[in-house]
């Protein structure tokens, strides 16, 4: 698939709805991708993949992901969010940026690469629910793939590494009082058990920094306490949105909040982990030799499921993601199709212990 190609299947893909949860049309439409191009296609919900030819279990295998989901198009547009529109190097449409650019930039270079044999098996895969980080996408497939050693997720990087990206822990906390009439010196306040940990949280400096995402990041994102005027309230709720970086883990970083707090601590998961991967990896020292500059992510993609080593590279430009008037440049797709071939072309990977 070239590069004209290439723009004609994202054009067909922006003028097909899928929104997360929605993505049935558009896996059918790589589906049928994959048949015409000689590929025999696996789907799983509206996850479809396929494996290059001449698999050799002996080799490490390499995952190229992109989702086919959006987020649902926000008021603000001006144009049509499901037709596709050229105006000069821009193509604009819902989802033309994150992340149709990086599925179709793959399936070109998935395509090219899989004629020929390479020193490691390749898997392209084409997931959904991604936007809504949904059981349905990427995790529903993990354990249908091969053993994957190194994964490329495609989101709008401009074609720059994400060597690491942080990962997210959303907590429920729950501060408790005894109810009393508030005339009266009865009853122990939560909001004001509640007051002390929300200042902790606020104000709190986790030890270990990374010189790629900076601090862990806490932030009180909502509160909810008290019926009516005179009655102390004998619980208070509150949420707070944790971005983790690569230095800790979820469950240590847990462990540690619930150490040093009063209030009941429950994160809604723990599986949205920071991913990290070494400046010394084959794939980035090839990108790092040609100009490309590694950086750390705070935005979530697929990565944060993903147990095995990865790196984030895309076209596009991740202040468009979620936009109105979403678009890519024409010639950032150009851009990489030709990268993804570069770095992959004969790359060389260790195949990791199970």
């Amino acid at each position: 698939m070239n590069h004209s190609q290439a723009i004609e299947l994202l054009k067909t893909l922006i003028s097909t709805p899928s929104v997360s949860r929605e993505e049935s049309a558009a896996a059918d439409i790589v589906e049928a991708w994959f048949r015409e191009n000689g590929f025999v296609p696996n789907r799983k919900g509206n996850n479809v993949w396929a494996l290059a030819r001449a698999w050799q279990p002996q080799k490490p295998t390499i995952l190229l992901d992109a989702h086919l989901d959006t987020v649902k198009p926000n008021a603000s547009w001006s144009r049509n969010p499901f037709e596709p529109i050229i105006e000069g190097d821009r193509l604009y449409g819902l989802g033309s940026n994150d992340t149709g650019g990086s599925l179709v930039a793959m399936l070109a270079a998935f395509s090219e690469l899989a004629q020929g044999e390479q020193p490691y098996n390749l898997v392209m895969l084409a997931s959904a629910e991604e936007e809504v980080t949904g059981v349905g996408g990427v995790r529903a497939v993990l354990s249908e793939l091969p053993k994957i050693d190194f994964a490329i997720v495609g989101e709008p990087t401009s074609m720059q590494p994400a060597i690491a990206e942080k990962g997210l822990m959303v907590f429920d906390c729950v501060a408790r009082g005894k109810a009393g009439h508030a005339a009266r010196n009865e009853g122990e306040n939560a909001i004001y058990k509640a007051l002390k940990d929300i200042e902790w949280f606020r104000s709190y400096q986790f030890e270990r920094v990374s010189p790629l995402l900076g601090p862990v990041k806490m932030t009180v994102t909502g509160i909810q306490a008290g019926t009516q005027h005179n009655v102390v309230p004998d619980e208070c709720r509150f949420m707070v949105d944790v971005r983790v970086n690569e230095c800790y883990k979820n469950e240590e970083l847990l462990s540690e909040v619930r150490s040093r707090v009063e209030s009941e601590v429950v994160p809604r998961s723990t599986h949205l982990s920071s991913s990290y991967i070494s400046t010394e990896h084959p794939a980035v020292r090839r990108l790092v030799a040609e100009g490309r500059v590694p950086f750390g992510s705070p935005t979530m993609s697929n990565q944060a499921v993903m147990p095995f080593d990865t790196l984030k590279l895309g076209p596009g430009d991740s202040a468009r993601s979620h936009t109105a008037d979403e678009y890519i440049l024409l010639s950032e797709i150009g851009e990489a199709i030709d990268v993804y071939k570069r770095m992959l072309d004969n790359l060389i990977i260790d195949k990791t212990e199970i």
